[in-house]
């Protein structure tokens, strides 16, 4: 029989697997290959790579939080926000084409990431440190959204800044 504990992780790993499904739902695809990107893009590999330890991490984190303190509301409610605007970007730079939507979500993304550590470090070390490399590569999608999206103004509905 599982325990609690148990149970409240796989409650956790499956809603990040929801928010992870959007980049199942809106790939890159042949338009994203023929976009200009710059030199210090990360191979194709390293995205899914990546984003499945950043979404272990996620999980545990949320989950940790949990076991020590319970649905605390603003660390979860902004826990809940940055995973509504995680699943978002794939809509918006994939699904609608719109770098400009994109960017702006992944600058929210990235504020509601560096909140979520502020509010979880106090409650459990561990997972607030969890959600550093998340920050980072967060951090670097935003650069490689604006840079793309300023490399192919005309590939994408927005405009470019």
């Amino acid at each position: 029989m599982f325990t609690g504990s148990v149970m409240s992780f796989l409650a956790f790993l499956a809603i990040v697997l929801v928010v992870a499904s959007s980049g199942a739902v809106f790939k890159p695809g042949p338009w994203y290959q023929r976009l200009e990107k710059p030199s210090w893009t990360p191979p194709n590999w390293a995205f899914p790579t990546v984003w499945s330890v950043l979404y272990l991490f996620i999980a545990i984190a949320g989950w940790r939080v949990y076991e020590a303190d319970g649905l605390v509301a603003l660390p979860f409610l902004v826990y809940g926000v940055q995973l509504v605007l995680n699943a978002a970007w794939s809509a918006f730079f994939f699904g609608a084409r719109r770098a400009d939507l994109a960017f702006g979500d992944v600058v929210l993304l990235w504020l509601t990431v560096v909140a979520n550590i502020v509010l979880f470090l106090p409650i459990d070390l561990v997972a607030g440190l969890l959600l550093v490399p998340y920050l980072v590569w967060v951090t670097a999608a935003a650069c490689l959204n604006y840079s793309v999206w300023q490399r192919n103004p005309g590939a994408f509905s927005g405009k470019a800044a």
